[in-house]
């Protein structure tokens, strides 16, 4: 079954729909969908890097608008099925407090899970059930996003199919140490 999936998947990156296709997947990526787009962007550049910048883009707007519907069902459903919930438990306040808490480092978590293999989806519904700002949440999702699609096509433009093998296996890790530098820069020059 994973085969018959991947060759697939690799026939669709072959087709002359791909970019539409990606524009999808990366979409309900943000908001839903457990496949990330990274599975058809990588084929896709390999078989035209010249057009690494495009593809990396399309994968980086379609899923800033997946995050806003992401988004949106966080702020939804939160507000018609989550909050009702915790009312009826009494714990309704506890959310409020966690709310200010998350909404003060929302940003941070946004751009986090952009471009770390942390589901970018949970922090989307998550930033819409909490009112982080949606300024905020659109221009660190830009951000984070970018970060991610134009590394990605980045490498591969430069250096082709060796650096598939790389990506594949280690780019999460490589992102998630990253983040832990940056924010390990942050604090020192905060702190110290």
């Amino acid at each position: 079954m994973i085969r018959g999936l991947y060759n697939w998947t690799m026939g669709l990156a072959e087709s002359r729909y791909a970019l539409v296709a990606l524009a999808v997947v990366a979409f309900i990526e943000s908001s839903v969908f457990p496949i990330p787009p990274d599975i058809l962007m990588i084929p896709m550049i390999l078989a035209a890097p010249r057009r690494a910048w495009l593809i990396a883009g399309v994968a980086t707007v379609s899923s800033v608008l997946g995050g806003l519907m992401g988004y949106y069902i966080g702020w939804g459903l939160f507000d018609s099925v989550g909050r009702p919930v915790l009312e009826f438990y009494g714990k309704d306040k506890y959310f409020d407090d966690f709310a200010l808490r998350y909404n003060e480092w929302g940003a941070w978590a946004v751009l986090i899970a952009g471009v770390t293999p942390f589901p970018y989806k949970v922090i989307t519904i998550l930033s819409g059930s909490t009112g982080l700002s949606l300024t905020v949440f659109i221009v660190a999702s830009a951000v984070a996003r970018a970060l991610r699609f134009f590394v990605v096509a980045a490498l591969l433009w430069k250096f082709g199919a060796p650096i598939r093998d790389f990506i594949e296996k280690r780019m999460g890790l490589m992102f998630t140490l990253f983040v832990i530098l940056l924010l390990g820069g942050f604090y020192v020059v905060k702190f110290l």
